[in-house]
C-alpha cells in the first residue's frame, strides 16, 4: 500500500538539503582517496638505505655483499 497524500514536490525539497550534503562527504571522500594513491605513489617502495648483504655459501662461508 502506498501513501494516500504523496506530494512529491513537498518531499523533493525536504530531501534536497540531505542529499546535497552526502555529495559534498562523497567528493570529500574521493579527493582523500586520491590525494592516499598520489601520496603512496610518490614515495615508492624504494628503501632509503641498505645494510651490508650476508650469504653464507655451502663450503665457502660467509661472504659481504655491498650494494654500492
Amino acid at each position: 500500500m502506498s501513501a494516500p497524500d504523496t506530494n512529491v514536490e513537498k518531499q523533493t525539497e525536504r530531501h534536497r538539503t540531505p542529499l546535497a550534503g552526502m555529495g559534498l562527504v562523497a567528493a570529500f571522500a574521493g579527493v582523500l582517496l586520491l590525494g592516499l594513491v598520489v601520496w603512496l605513489a610518490a614515495n615508492g617502495n624504494t628503501p632509503e638505505e641498505t645494510d651490508p648483504q650476508v650469504e653464507v655459501v655451502p663450503g665457502l662461508g660467509a661472504t659481504v655483499e655491498s650494494d654500492g
